[in-house]
């Protein structure tokens, strides 16, 4: 099952690729995607990361955070579920 990182404090100019060459430096990513707003499509400054191996992730989260990339100290950490609200 793979996990997924969070990755905040990103450049704004930062893209999915460039996360994915990043994080590739210590494993295979499923996937990586910057969030963007829906309206101004901008990057929120935030994204996640989705690996397989696990320790692959625990590794790339212990030295990627707070490390600087595309000049801006990021923050990487396991990403927390989202709460789905309730349905009415």
């Amino acid at each position: 099952m793979s996990q997924k990182i969070y990755v905040g404090n990103l450049n704004y100019a930062t893209t999915g690729e460039g996360l994915k060459d990043l994080f590739g430096n210590y494993g295979e990513v499923v996937s990586a995607i910057v969030i963007k707003d829906r309206l101004t499509h901008r990057s929120k400054g935030f994204g996640f990361v989705e690996m397989e191996d696990e320790a692959a992730v625990k590794k790339a989260i212990e030295e990627l955070n707070e490390t600087d990339f595309e000049g801006r100290k990021i923050r990487v950490n396991y990403a927390e579920e989202r709460q789905q609200p309730p349905q009415h």
